[in-house]
């Protein structure tokens, strides 16, 4: 027997099309902030110890689009203060940086921990692969210290200013504990250092940026402020390859020759670890800031070992865990990235470098 057919009056018609176009304007609406939060502008104070790999991060922070690269402060760790600070005056002025240079202190947030050698076997003698860095740089440094610089910036644009660190903690620690109040401020804090499910680069327990200044560290897994962690579970599998840093000598322009430069010595040292090319430790911490979705992350309190065997290991007390009362209890969680798209990270950062060139 046939169907009999119902035909929808005028009235329902009309409310079904109202409807229909109210989902796709919730729908555009939804893409338009997704695109809106992917095209936003990060306000960025780079910490650094320039560095091979801290370089290569520097002009990826110059060229892509969506940072607003607002200061660079310098710590000692792949060379002295002195040398990182040149280093970073050197880049900024090669590079057309804007961002104005404030250096940091030369001792650990802890100054009775004994100094240790700098890597000249990573970094060279200047820091930068020997080159032959000019031994001075006629660029002014800002006359504030890093920590206050950080402070005072901070406090110029509140709930605005992401902080990549990828050296030393020293000059976030010493922000803290000149003025705890700022952590409310920070937008983020993206730290490149430590190892969680994986050995250290420096000791088995240990990575090198965190075993340099531990007690620093801690301070800032344990501040109330955001923080994520790119570490080596995560730097040690985005692996560039020679022929990726041929291509951005060629099509990045003159800085980009200049990075391919700086970073034969670092690929000489790597060839004891990878069988081609470089791990970029430093640009993985920036690239989490502008695409965190190519990032697996595990959320839990952190803390930092002082002292002993373990000296600067990083341990996190993993949220979906539950523990006896422990020194993680009452801390913020803190983000910890575990995997990484390496192939995507690996493209963002080649495809941010040649910018410009």
């Amino acid at each position: 027997m046939g169907k009999t057919m119902r035909h929808k009056s005028p009235g329902t018609l009309r409310r079904e099309v109202i409807d229909f176009h109210g989902h796709l304007a919730s729908i555009a609406g939804r893409q338009t902030q997704e695109q809106e939060k992917k095209n936003e502008m990060h306000k960025v104070i780079f910490d650094t110890d320039p560095g091979i790999d801290d370089a290569m991060a520097l002009l990826f922070l110059h060229r892509h689009p969506a940072i607003d690269l607002i200061g660079i402060t310098t710590v000692f760790g792949n060379a002295s203060v002195e040398t990182t600070t040149r280093n970073a005056l050197f880049l900024k002025r090669e590079w057309g940086i804007d961002a104005p240079v404030a250096k940091g202190l030369d001792k650990t947030f802890n100054p009775d921990r004994p100094h240790v050698g700098w890597p000249t076997f990573i970094h060279g003698d200047d820091g930068l692969g020997n080159i032959d860095v000019p031994e001075t740089v006629d660029l002014p440094v800002d006359p504030r210290p890093a920590h206050r610089f950080i402070i005072d910036t901070v406090r110029a644009h509140p709930g605005e200013v992401t902080l990549i660190a990828v050296g030393r903690m020293t000059n976030l620690a010493l922000a803290l504990r000149e003025d705890p109040d700022f952590a409310a401020l920070v937008r983020e804090v993206v730290i490149m250092g430590g190892a969680f499910d994986v050995n250290g680069n420096i000791t088995p327990a240990a990575e090198a940026n965190i075993h340099g200044d531990p007690e620093a560290a801690d301070v800032v897994m344990a501040a109330q402020w955001p923080v994520t962690v790119v570490g080596l579970d995560v730097t040690t599998k985005t692996v560039m390859t020679k022929a990726m840093i041929a291509d951005i000598a060629e099509r990045g322009g003159e800085a980009g020759k200049l990075l391919a430069d700086i970073s034969k010595f670092y690929v000489t040292f790597y060839e004891q670890h990878v069988p081609d090319g470089m791990v970029v430790h430093d640009s993985c911490a920036c690239a989490y800031v502008v695409a965190p979705e190519l990032f697996t992350v595990r959320s839990g309190a952190i803390r930092v070992v002082c002292g002993g065997i373990a000296d600067g290991q990083t341990i996190q007390s993993p949220d979906n865990r539950l523990f006896p009362p422990s020194p993680w209890d009452d801390l913020p969680s803190q983000k910890a990235c575990i995997d990484i798209d390496a192939a995507r990270t690996l493209k963002l950062i080649g495809d941010t470098l040649v910018l410009g060139g």
